[in-house]
């Protein structure tokens, strides 16, 4: 084919992009991310407001994420006839209602209800989110049809901290969490206007959890990103008091921009090179946050404490992408995006519980520590995978 017929194709293949619905995918992905770690910028004045301490406060967090980790797989297979839409508008209704409790009630016990409740309503759209988009389009749009809608997930974990922790500094905390009921209602909208209720999954057309654990490089993958996630978490949750010890507890809101900024920066560059570079990616990130973690350990004041944060940025914020595409390459399958999502999430709730028992116990001190004794064996399994789990990949591998 001519340049000249490529360059004539290019922008009709665009055109055939459904942008509207693309972006509400990515909107609802965005919002299950905001929703899980809101808390973390949130601590001190959550913490005040409903009596308790910041360990029990952070525990908001855990059963969110202990919520999407329980019900992600049984609940996608229980719903996998049920079309798409009606899926993803239940999940959303879950976000709504839940956000609103916890913006005009004051009762700790409520509030954790409600965060058990919008947990479930992540898992639905964790779980859904690529292979909805795929259903969308035409086979050639497939990837950037995806890529589009997964990006939701990373910018959150880059911004959507720094940027609910600013709103709560200017309103209060709770009105960040009706901001977050009214944003879910409006996305609500959005969907029934620009997404078909695409159809469930057909019978057969379903590969069993059990047969893709089995498969030769699946569990080295989620160890790694157990691992790694449960380290970032034990950090992440408590970012505040971290923030704090090393004398910047007033910058708390520059520390996060630090680490967004970095993050998004990690975003653009695995978007360059995770196919022909995969492997490569996935052995920086897992150095680069055992390195932050030393760093964090011996921040004595706010200058170390940014470049521990930056470095840390850096290498989580490409990190989901990194270990879906080491997923989806392992099993051969999107299914196995379910079984991620349960120990993505079963991570961050034993970090929330970690960091919780950690800061109650030994103190602030402690928590740079353990993470990186977390990192240690999680590196050496990223080292060893090079085979099945983290291979390098040739182009004619790739896609």
């Amino acid at each position: 084919m001519s340049s000249t017929t490529s360059e004539r194709t290019a922008p009709r293949e665009r055109a055939k992009l459904p942008m509207a619905g693309l972006l509400a995918l990515f909107t609802a992905g965005f919002l299950g991310i905001v929703n899980e770690t809101i808390p973390a910028g949130l601590l001190p004045e959550m913490a005040r407001g409903l009596g308790v301490s910041e360990s029990v406060a952070g525990q908001t967090i855990t059963v969110y994420a202990l919520a999407t980790a329980l019900t992600a797989i049984p609940l996608n297979t229980a719903l996998k006839h049920l079309g798409r839409r009606t899926v993803l508008l239940t999940a959303l209704v879950a976000f709504g209602l839940a956000n609103l409790v916890t913006a005009f009630l004051s009762s700790f016990v409520l509030i954790l209800v409600a965060r058990f409740v919008a947990g479930v309503g992540a898992g639905l759209i964790w779980s859904n989110l690529g292979g909805y988009a795929a259903r969308i389009v035409p086979v050639r749009l497939q990837g950037r049809a995806v890529a589009i809608a997964m990006a939701g997930t990373p910018v959150a974990l880059s911004l959507g901290l720094p940027a609910g922790t600013f709103l709560a500094g200017v309103t209060g905390w709770q009105s960040s969490f009706g901001v977050m009921a009214a944003v879910s209602f409006g996305v609500i909208i959005w969907v029934l206007v620009s997404l078909p209720n695409i159809p469930g999954i057909p019978d057969g057309g379903h590969v069993p959890s059990a047969t893709i654990m089995r498969t030769r490089g699946v569990l080295p993958i989620l160890w790694v990103v157990a691992g790694f996630m449960v380290a970032h978490n034990v950090l992440y949750t408590y970012i505040a008091p971290l923030a704090i010890a090393a004398g910047a507890g007033d910058q708390f809101t520059w520390v996060l921009v630090v680490f967004g900024v970095a993050a998004l920066l990690s975003i653009w560059v695995t978007g360059v090179l995770v196919d022909p570079h995969h492997r490569y990616l996935i052995l920086g990130s897992t150095l680069v946050l055992a390195a932050s973690a030393l760093v964090l350990g011996l921040a004595a004041n706010p200058l170390v404490l940014y470049l521990a944060v930056a470095a840390w940025g850096f290498g989580f914020g490409g990190s989901a992408t990194l270990f879906v595409t080491a997923g989806i390459r392992a099993a051969g399958t999107d299914n196995v995006q379910s079984i991620l999502v349960t120990v993505f999430n079963l991570s961050i709730a034993a970090g929330g519980v970690i960091g919780g028992v950690l800061l109650a116990g030994l103190g602030i001190a402690s928590i740079p520590w353990v993470a990186l004794a977390i990192m240690i064996p999680t590196v050496i399994v990223t080292m060893a995978g090079r085979r099945h789990a983290f291979p390098h990949w040739r182009g004619d591998q790739i896609g």
